[in-house]
């Protein structure tokens, strides 16, 4: 299994980003995908997260309204649409799939995921 993001940079408060987490060696109908971002000095801590029948889940109350999952099966991708993105948004974001002969269920615990990407930086900063 491979997970590759992309779409990280540098962006302005206020500003957007579309991160993508391509896939391979396994396709999304069978696997629940989170995004988990890790700030400067801080723990993993779970953002957003798709099961494989399309069900979101949010995981962190300052994302809301702000931040959106999403997928396009024959590109194998999930997205995450970052809006309004601000300074504390900063870090390093990774995509992780979850292995379905455990669960089908998202979870927003690292623990719980068992491939991941190498991750993309983001950083929010005027």
């Amino acid at each position: 299994l491979q997970l590759v993001e992309s779409g990280g940079g540098l962006v302005q408060p206020g500003g957007s980003l579309r991160l993508s987490c391509e896939v391979s060696g396994f396709t999304l109908d069978y696997y629940a995908i989170g995004w988990f971002r890790q700030a400067p000095g801080k723990e993993r801590e779970g953002v957003l997260c798709i099961t494989n029948s399309g069900d979101n889940l949010e995981y962190l109350d300052s994302v809301k309204g702000r931040f959106t999952i999403s997928r396009d099966f024959a590109k194998n991708t999930v997205f995450l649409q970052m809006n309004s993105l601000r300074s504390e948004d900063t870090g390093i974001y990774y995509c992780a799939a979850r292995d379905p002969r455990y669960s089908f269920a998202c979870s927003g615990l690292e623990g719980d995921f068992d491939s991941w990407g190498q991750g993309t930086q983001v950083t929010v900063s005027s």
